[in-house]
Formats: C-alpha cells, structure tokens, sequence
C-alpha cells in the first residue's frame, strides 16, 4: 500500500525516531508524576508538547529529504497521534488493572466525578484527543510545509538569477 508514493514501513522508518521521542517524553512524564515533582514541571514534560513537536519535525524531515507531501504529513499526524493515544490510554488501562494511579487517572489531573471516569477518560482520548491532535497537527504540518516549499523555491528562484 502506497500513501503519497510511500510505503507504510517507509513512513514508519523516517517517523521511527520522532515514535521514540514520544515515548521518551511519556516515561519522563511518568517518573517525574511519580517522584511528586512540582506542577509546573509535569505540565512541562508532555506528550501533547512532544507529539506537536516531531510533526513539526517530521515536515522538515519531509522537506529536507524532497519527499513526500500533504497527503504524508496527514498521515505522519495521524501515525504520531496514534501513537501518543495508544500510550496515554495504556497508562489509564494499566492504573485500572492495578488499581493504582498514575498522572494519567490522577484525581488532581484528571478529577472524576462519578464511576467509570476512567473510562470516559480513555474515550475521550480515542476520539477528541485522536481526532482533533491529528487535524491540528495536519493542519500546522500543512501550513509548515507551504511555507517551506514556497521560501525554498523562492530561494532558488533568486539564485538562478544573473
């Protein structure tokens, strides 16, 4: 199967890092939680942050290598959101197993006001948190990637001027 010219495992293959990074940001972020840190650092170490920053990163990649398109950069969004759901709702998954709690199922994060929170929490993050992080990720990928195409051709517009 082909997505703007390019394999699945070839989109995995560029996008394999920035999966890496997410998942670094998610254990941090656990760690941190977990040894009581203040606030102010927890809410700096987050997965949304990271995830919005490897799609940036991923349309430079797109741009710099000369491959792919728009239709890469939605599916790059889509892939790293994923990604970043699936390992937000195996925190709430596991906390419920546990019984335990982490940040993710925290009451100070997350409060819950009746039985079964958790799991309105883990719907709300397959549908808002998939749906709108991948159309805004797309959306700023988009602009991104227009934005480069149209400096760089510019650019090179100007240099091939006598």
């Amino acid at each position: 199967m082909k997505i703007g010219g390019h394999s699945l495992r070839e989109h995995i293959r560029l996008l394999g890092p920035l999966f890496g990074l997410i998942g670094a940001v998610w254990i941090l972020r656990l760690i941190v939680a977990a040894a009581d840190s203040p606030p102010q650092i927890i809410r700096i170490v987050s997965v949304t942050t990271a995830t919005a920053f490897s799609i940036i990163l991923a349309v430079l990649l797109f741009q710099s290598r000369n491959i792919g398109g728009y239709i890469n950069v939605f599916v790059a969004s889509l892939m790293l959101n994923l990604w970043a759901q699936l390992l937000i709702i195996g925190s709430i998954l596991f906390a419920m197993l546990t019984h335990t709690e982490n940040i993710y199922t925290s009451h100070k994060y997350f409060p819950a006001e009746a039985e079964g929170a958790t799991w309105r929490h883990i719907y709300i993050h397959l549908t808002s948190g998939m749906g709108m992080g991948t159309l805004v990720g797309a959306v700023v990928g988009f602009l991104m990637l227009w934005l480069l195409r149209t400096l760089v051709q510019k650019k090179e517009e100007s240099s091939l001027k006598p």
